[in-house]
């Protein structure tokens, strides 16, 4: 048996010397194929459009939810606590318009801390009154 206590033990060391070579042959590589890969733009000639504008803008009624619950029609408030109520007032708006054969644009503008049930009877009104068009009003985050 060899008790012998060796002078040092000799710590394992990464030769680095093919891993750079390996790294210049990539960065080799990618220089030549970028320098290659040029896309050119196409030359593309839209066609132009003769149609006429639209001769009637949509009937549109503005409905706000404010941050107490609160209803306004076209920026009229109104006291209405359920659906059926708001399908009324909606359409007494269409009617007072004139254009009553019209399908009005429902835009839903709610504040974001209202409650969902004073959206979803907006949503339930349109459904009553037969307006089945609804848009919901937003803004971007840098507006207030």
């Amino acid at each position: 048996m060899n008790f012998r206590k060796r002078h040092g033990r000799e710590d394992p060391e990464i030769n680095l010397i093919p891993f750079i070579d390996v790294l210049l042959v990539i960065l080799i590589f990618l220089m030549v194929t970028t320098t290659f890969s040029r896309f050119t733009a196409l030359q593309i000639t839209l066609p132009t459009a003769d149609a006429e504008k639209a001769q009637e803008q949509p009937l549109q009624i503005n409905i706000g939810i404010d941050a107490q619950n609160r209803y306004t029609i076209n920026n009229n408030r109104v006291a209405v606590q359920n659906a059926e109520a708001l399908a009324a007032e909606l359409t007494s708006v269409v009617n007072a318009s004139g254009r009553k054969n019209a399908d009005p644009v429902i835009a839903i503008a709610a504040d974001a801390t209202a409650a969902h049930q004073t959206v979803i009877n907006v949503l339930d009104a349109a459904r009553i009154a037969g307006y089945p068009k609804v848009v919901f009003v937003a803004q971007t985050r840098g507006q207030k």
